[in-house]
């Protein structure tokens, strides 16, 4: 096979015949059979060498380009484009630091190479503007119509005038809290919450008082005492997969929370940073109360977190512009870089095929969870990638962490999440950190192994 010269092998039978073609083409690259910078035969001329219609080969063509395989040059022709290997590094040990609640590493080196093909379209695309012009606060019309896409399995047709684009999820809390409560005033969230909230919170100067939780979630009836005894400004929850706990608060307890939130006038702040893992999820607040919700939806949990994008929701018939202020005060501005990378990784399929990549591994890894931990103690769900553990009598979570650090795994314990009330006996773990499966189950079996072993028998004094 040489200069232009290329067959595929493909059976006529087994499909659309261009996704044929273009599988053939995938394979031929994957297995180097059609080296980065090979030229294609030109579009009329395979299509009279394999007898069939130009049309179905340019749909070939233009599918292998959508799924980053080639690319065309103006005059040129059609070219196999270079692959890029995905770099893993594990620790030297082998074990991992659980702290940081990461998306788990997938291993599809041609998904990767189509996300970093998508990066470089930019340029051919968007050219200088792109990264010499400023963009407005709440993001560029492009960026807020791909925001409403990405949403729209959970929130259905959303209007693209109720969408701000932010700096990350920090960014829209920061925006948002700031215009909904003033410093001294009261935010209700769940007893065990998002750090980072809290951390936006304080920086505000904004009191946070904590919720009661049963295994449920948040329980109704305490946020009903709160609102009759104080004068909260909002509510905010993390309601799909919270963190760090991972419940997810049912359908049914959802409508009680908005019924008590309608009766006090309580705006509520939902943080959707998990809901787009479960592959049937739970319908957010904001599609059961657009009226009443601010929706943030971060995309650092479910495709990226170097993007440091996430889509602020404002409720129905309050315009956004209050918060796009916010955000040009606190920010100026999201990247109009990544945004655009999220916009162009949205409208080519690339992020729905990276959000299935995530959810594949993350349960892959909860099976590992499963068969090494006690389930007894474990408090997770099938489509998160953390996990909450709740200690032995035996231990105090401040020396499970700190003996857990002498062995190389990092753990996060209650006293990060608590808001009032006593720290429970746990720990957060952190799945998605380690650069593979095997990396994880070493670290797991660690931390099983410390679990089973009394205080005085796994420390070592001399």
């Amino acid at each position: 096979m040489t200069g232009t010269s290329w067959t595929p092998s493909i059976s006529r039978g087994a499909g659309p015949l261009y996704l044929a073609i273009a599988d053939a083409l995938s394979a031929d690259v994957t297995s180097g059979r059609l080296p980065a910078g090979f030229r294609l035969p030109p579009q009329r001329a395979l299509a009279e060498q394999l007898g069939i219609d130009f049309t179905t080969v340019s749909r070939a063509y233009a599918e292998a380009q959508r799924r980053g395989l080639v690319e065309g040059r103006v005059g040129q022709g059609t070219y196999v484009r270079a692959r890029r290997p995905a770099n893993f590094s594990p620790t030297p040990s082998g074990h991992i630091d659980m702290s940081m609640n990461l998306p788990p590493r997938f291993d599809d080196p041609d998904l990767v190479a189509r996300m970093w093909d998508g990066v470089a379209d930019l340029g051919m695309h968007d050219g200088l503007d792109l990264l010499l012009r400023y963009q407005e606060a709440g993001g560029a019309v492009r960026d807020r119509a791909a925001g409403v896409q990405w949403l729209a399995p959970r929130l259905g047709g959303i209007d693209v005038t109720r969408l701000v684009v932010c700096p990350g999820a920090q960014g829209a809390l920061l925006a948002l809290l700031g215009s909904l409560a003033a410093p001294g005033e009261t935010i209700l969230a769940d007893q065990l919450t998002y750090p980072g909230f809290r951390a936006v919170a304080d920086y505000l100067r904004i009191r946070v008082v904590g919720v009661g939780m049963d295994d449920e979630g948040l329980v109704p009836e305490a946020l009903e005492e709160h609102c009759r005894e104080g004068a909260p400004k909002a509510l905010y929850i993390n309601p799909t997969l919270h963190n760090p706990t991972t419940i997810t608060l049912s359908p049914a307890r959802r409508e009680r929370i908005i019924a008590i939130a309608r009766r006090h006038d309580l705006p509520i702040v939902e943080d959707d940073a998990y809901g787009a893992l479960p592959a049937e999820p739970v319908p957010p607040f904001a599609a059961l109360a657009p009226d009443m919700v601010y929706h943030v939806a971060g995309l650092a949990k479910c495709l990226a977190p170097a993007l440091r994008v996430a889509y602020l929701v404002v409720p129905r018939d309050r315009g956004a512009g209050q918060v796009a202020s916010a955000v040009r005060a606190t920010a100026g501005m999201a990247s109009p870089l990544t945004a655009s990378i999220a916009t162009r990784w949205i409208e080519s399929g690339i992020a729905q095929s990276v959000l299935a990549a995530i959810r594949k591994e993350a349960g892959e890894r909860q099976r590992i969870l499963s068969r090494i931990l006690p389930p007894s103690l474990v408090e997770t769900d099938p489509a998160a990638f953390h996990a909450w553990l709740r200690l032995p009598a035996q231990w105090s979570r401040a020396e499970f962490a700190t003996r857990l650090r002498s062995a190389g795994i990092g753990v996060v314990t209650s006293d990060a999440f608590a808001v009032s009330g006593p720290a429970q006996e746990a720990v957060r773990l952190g799945l998605g950190a380690a650069s593979d499966q095997q990396a994880l189950a070493t670290s797991l079996r660690i931390v099983a192994d410390l679990l089973g072993q009394q205080p005085a028998m796994s420390a070592m004094v001399v």
